[in-house]
């Protein structure tokens, strides 16, 4: 009732208010390419949807993993037609890096989201499986990969989720050679970053680690600037919100997010992001994350801005879920909050 009174009263004061977000995580694409190569996948059309990503990322790999996350989707989904389309071009870089994508996708999904505690030996097994599959294709990838593409080396730390011992002998090289093809990509950081948090093998000073060395070499404008608030709110959600969702979790959240020596060193980095245009399409993702801090921190005209920018329609991250329980409750609660209504 209370929030229902504060929005009529805004709406007459102000004048209106403006409309809600719309949810759609379908269309919410920041590039009209990715809608296409989707569309096409959907149609069974894969060779053309192939084509399309040469087309319009030869070597532009952080959108060209965007155009190919697009396409597994669907694979994973309802992949009519994939295999045999696969069989077809065994010795296509892209084709094989696809396979291993998707043979990846499905051990995560095998697996599940939830804690260990709560996931059954078959899930495990299944995981494993999957990512033992994974991994025997992307060592055909890496050895077919295009000159320069570092997305083979990004889907063989992610099988390490699976296979620790891999993670121990194997991690550096394959994180370095990574980082020599693409010093600063994102997909590549962000999976190392996590398979070092303390969640998984690592602890919060790994992470953080990590994080703050990847985004300290990264230019002005380079998305990979902002990972160090990723490994923030992995802390706050191990340490204050793991596997619960309370209003008392929320505020020992929030409380975090507005101390000082935790907003000076996210500023920072947000300071070093914003310190040139940005040299992605794909920043949908880590301007929520800027969203989420500013909301969290108390920061609303921040995150006013903030959503603006990122306008509608749009899909909400995971990270929402960390500590509202839910991606739409969170992303629409910060919202409103913004506009000075709760």
């Amino acid at each position: 009732m209370l929030f229902t009174v504060r929005y009529l009263i805004r709406s007459v004061l102000d004048g209106g208010i403006p409309p809600e977000p719309e949810i759609d995580p379908d269309n919410a694409l920041p590039h009209p390419a990715l809608l296409r190569v989707r569309e096409l996948a959907r149609a069974g059309r894969w060779q053309s949807a192939r084509e399309l990503v040469d087309e319009t990322a030869p070597t532009d790999w952080d959108l060209r993993q965007g155009l190919l996350g697009e396409m597994t989707s669907v694979a994973v989904e309802d992949g009519h037609g994939f295999d045999t389309w696969v069989a077809s071009h065994p010795d296509d870089p892209t084709v094989v890096l696809m396979q291993a994508e998707v043979l990846d996708r499905r051990a995560g999904d095998a697996r599940g989201g939830a804690p260990a505690s709560e996931t059954s030996a078959q899930q495990f097994a299944d995981f494993h499986a999957l990512s033992t599959s994974a991994k025997l294709v992307g060592k055909r990838a890496m050895e077919v990969a295009l000159p320069g593409d570092p997305q083979p080396w990004t889907l063989m730390l992610s099988t390490m989720f699976a296979d620790s011992s891999a993670l121990r002998t194997s991690f550096g090289s394959v994180y370095a050679e990574g980082r020599r093809r693409d010093p600063h990509n994102f997909a590549l950081h962000s999976t190392a970053i996590t398979l070092h948090c303390q969640k998984w093998f690592g602890s919060h000073e790994q992470m953080f680690g990590m994080a703050r060395t990847a985004a300290a070499e990264a230019p002005p404008g380079h998305k990979t600037a902002l990972l160090p608030l990723y490994a923030h709110f992995e802390y706050a959600m191990r340490e204050y919100s793991w596997n619960t969702f309370t209003s008392k979790s929320l505020r020992d959240c929030k409380r975090y997010f507005r101390r000082r020596e935790v907003r000076a060193d996210i500023d920072q980095w947000i300071a070093k992001f914003r310190a040139a245009p940005p040299t992605s399409v794909r920043i949908h993702g880590v301007r929520q994350w800027m969203a989420m801090y500013y909301s969290l921190s108390g920061q609303h005209r921040q995150a006013k801005v903030v959503f603006a920018e990122l306008g509608t329609p749009v899909a909400p991250i995971m990270e929402w879920a960390w500590f509202w329980g839910s991606r739409k409750y969170g992303f629409t609660w910060s919202w409103w909050r913004s506009l000075g209504i709760h």
